[in-house]
């Protein structure tokens, strides 16, 4: 992927603008996937896994609403995430986030600056999806996701998602659309992504979930983390609940 053309860099611009998700196939190489494959392996003994339960906006219950409205419904995500901190110093994750071009890549398509997290714990995460675990139904709080799927399940652990599900910059909370999916009245949208590929997505408006991984084989996810704004660090909160430590 020539990411240092600005032609191309305008083309996945406008594919972003236009889907609200990018997938550019083949982004790693096939020894670069293997490689981080064997790294996951390596390092999953350190990983960190909770399950949370929440509602779809990720907010605290609204007691305006009933229990089971679709603002207060609740979903189950369940994961394991190794922190920046315990990333290989010779991972290729670090090569890749910290080259220059990427991060103007990346600058150019999401369309803002973009600086690494003050904390030690969130700039990188490897994230794994084991059997029965999944991420639910939610919207984003961030404006945009970096993530590369280093290694996907032969069944189930589906990356599925609603395009236009709400406007929030409008106040429009989507309960309509969301209460259909929530249903299964509505289908959702399966975004086609393999071992390799590098995905860009805009979850704020867009309700999406990982499906249940049903099989040994987990589903294996870097998220490359960055905020629009210099030295924000992740919440305590938010630490202590993904990583079991604040530092």
């Amino acid at each position: 992927h020539p990411i240092i053309d600005s032609g191309y860099g305008t083309s996945c611009l406008e594919n972003l603008r236009t889907a609200g998700a990018l997938v550019l196939k083949g982004f790693l190489r096939h020894g670069v996937v293997k490689r981080l494959q064997e790294e996951a392996i390596a390092v999953r003994p350190e990983a960190f896994f909770c399950n949370q339960n929440h509602n779809v906006y990720l907010l605290e219950p609204d007691p305006d609403f009933p229990r089971n409205h679709v603002r207060n419904a609740e979903q189950i995500s369940g994961k394991g995430s190794i922190p920046h901190d315990q990333v290989p110093g010779n991972s290729p994750l670090r090569i890749i986030y910290e080259w220059p071009e990427f991060k103007d890549f990346l600058e150019m398509i999401l369309e803002s600056p973009l600086y690494l997290y003050a904390d030690t714990l969130s700039s990188i995460n490897i994230n794994y999806y084991e059997t029965g675990q999944q991420l639910g139904w939610h919207f984003d709080n961030a404006s945009f996701a970096v993530t590369l799927l280093i290694q996907s399940p032969r069944s189930g652990g589906r990356f599925e998602y609603v395009q236009g599900s709400r406007n929030s910059a409008k106040g429009e909370h989507g309960y309509e659309t969301v209460q259909k999916v929530l249903e299964g009245t509505t289908s959702p949208q399966i975004l086609e992504a393999e071992d390799g590929d590098l995905v860009l997505f805009r979850g704020r408006d867009t309700l999406h979930r990982v499906s249940p991984v049903e099989e040994e084989l987990p589903r294996v996810l870097v998220t490359l983390n960055f905020n629009t704004e210099p030295g924000i660090s992740l919440s305590e909160l938010a630490r202590q609940s993904f990583f079991g430590r604040l530092q």
